[in-house]
């Protein structure tokens, strides 16, 4: 008989095998994710493994509640002019000028109001604080022509607001509100800290649902759009719409980097913010002075291709093709000429046409630099003084409008072209039709294109007059037009 000592001996080893078989067990089943246990736990543990893994914060919670009271809507009211033109039910639905958000205040800017009658037309935005004493950023386009705008706080509270200053071509304004107490005021971050992928939340006001919080990364940095001289655009993929418009983007710090101020249209995942350095770089001015003053080279320029480039013998494609330098502003007093590239600003290259732009727009006016080129494979020097940037509307009133058949047509200028994203400043553009004339009735409309007359090219508004002149009067008149993309032949019946 085995003693009780001898009956644990042979015990033990059974149990452990036991214990071997059944660890084997459960760790052959983890692999399969089968684990005793809280699934859910377990489930909650490996979502938040993964999203440590790619930086995905595991909530928005406490960075919505901390910058929520200082994010604010904005109504306006403004008595207008009457005219379809800049309606969105008008002809230019999906055109370049409605792509983006006040793409018909681009319009207005250069071809001013329609007569008409007047209506009172009110609009909401999204702005954000950022002084304690009152001070707030939205977009130019939100409040332009205001006659009352109204600054409502996430607390209920109301005040009207003041335009302390604008800058169209950023399209950035500064306003300002009197409280009785400290306000909540945002801190700005660094936009040019921004890479791409990080996570950003938008707060505003879209389709006036207030304090609306959505989040997404950044798709992309740098963006050229369409929308001015300065585009430089933040692209993300949070939601943004009607509404939203200069509204602030904040980074995982609570910081703000960009003022929301564009969509597509058509596009779904794709907004548009300015760079917040961009508005605390202008920020000064806007205080001081109420507006920006931004230097001239007095150039129509394109960038470098590879083709261009070849045809040029220019060892690279970096630099800027000069088009037209304007008689008597100051690149062409200084000698540079049509078919010249500019290569560098006081010594520092430059790459395209963009940096070329907010390059010499900084310059102080008044200053003297050096403007390198390449002029038929020999670099020149040019010592040029930066004159003041005339703003749009001057640029335009220097080209005549010509009034012919019911429709008002003038030069593109090369701001023209930048804003409205046209590749090149060839043919007149159609500035307005009066309905129930002679060019209403062959369908053609604002912001078309007109590049040849019967069969004559059309380059400038003097090619225009010239072929309008051979054209006898007493036979229909055949315009190739180009309206965004498609080109198409329309007759004006005589």
């Amino acid at each position: 008989m085995k003693t009780s000592r001898q009956k644990r001996t042979t015990i033990m080893p059974g149990a452990a095998v036991f214990l071997a078989f059944a660890i084997a067990l459960i760790a052959g089943l983890a692999s399969f994710g089968f684990v005793p246990g809280s699934l859910e736990a377990r489930e909650t543990k490996a979502v938040a493994a993964e999203a440590a893994a790619f930086n995905v914060p595991p909530s928005f919670t406490e960075i919505a509640e901390q910058v929520n009271p200082c994010v604010v809507n904005i109504s306006t009211t403004k008595v207008v002019s009457g005219g379809d033109m800049y309606n969105f039910g008008s002809p230019f639905r999906g055109s370049p000028f409605e792509r983006f958000f006040g793409g018909d205040e681009f319009f207005r800017h250069f071809f001013g109001d329609r007569p008409g009658r007047e209506y009172r037309q009110r609009s909401l935005g999204s702005g954000f604080i950022i002084s304690k004493d009152g001070y707030l950023f939205t977009n130019n386009h939100v409040i332009e022509r205001a006659d009352e705008i109204t600054v409502r706080l996430s607390n209920g509270n109301e005040y009207i607001a003041t335009v302390k200053g604008s800058d169209k071509n950023t399209d950035i304004a500064l306003l300002k509100i009197e409280a009785d107490e400290e306000l909540p005021a945002a801190t700005l971050g660094k936009s040019a800290d921004l890479r791409v992928g990080e996570w950003v939340m938008a707060i505003g006001n879209p389709f006036g649902l207030s304090q609306t919080v959505t989040a997404g990364i950044v798709s992309a940095t740098g963006r050229v759009i369409g929308a001015g001289p300065y585009d430089n655009f933040i692209q993300t993929d949070a939601s943004i719409n009607p509404g939203n418009s200069g509204g602030p983007l904040f980074n995982m710090a609570g910081e703000v980097v960009g003022i929301n101020t564009a969509i597509v249209a058509q596009g779904q995942g794709i907004g548009f913010a300015i760079p917040i350095d961009m508005a605390k770089e202008i920020l000064p001015a806007l205080k001081k002075e109420g507006r920006v003053t931004r230097g001239w080279l007095g150039v129509s320029v394109q960038d470098v291709t590879k083709e261009i480039a070849e045809n040029l013998g220019l060892k690279a494609e970096n630099g800027v093709l000069v088009a037209h330098a304007f008689e008597g502003d100051p690149a062409a007093e200084a000698g540079i000429m049509s078919g010249d590239v500019i290569v560098s600003i006081d010594g520092k290259p430059v790459k395209d046409t963009q940096e070329l732009l907010r390059v010499v727009a900084s310059i102080p006016v008044g200053d003297e630099v050096d403007v390198g080129v390449v002029r038929k494979g020999a670099e020149k020097h040019f010592s040029v003084v930066i004159k003041e940037r005339p703003d749009a509307e001057t640029m335009v009133r220097k080209d005549k409008k010509e009034d012919q058949f019911g429709m008002t047509v003038q030069a593109i200028t090369p701001d023209m072209a930048l804003h409205f994203g046209l590749s090149d400043t060839g043919g007149v553009i159609v500035t307005e039709v009066e309905p129930g004339s002679r060019a209403d009735e062959a369908g053609i409309q604002p912001a078309d294109i007109i590049v040849s007359v019967n069969n004559i090219h059309i380059e400038t508004m003097d090619d225009y007059r010239e072929a309008i002149a051979r054209a006898d009067a007493s036979k229909s008149l055949l315009l190739l037009i180009k309206r965004q993309d498609a080109r198409f032949f329309v007759v004006i019946k005589p």
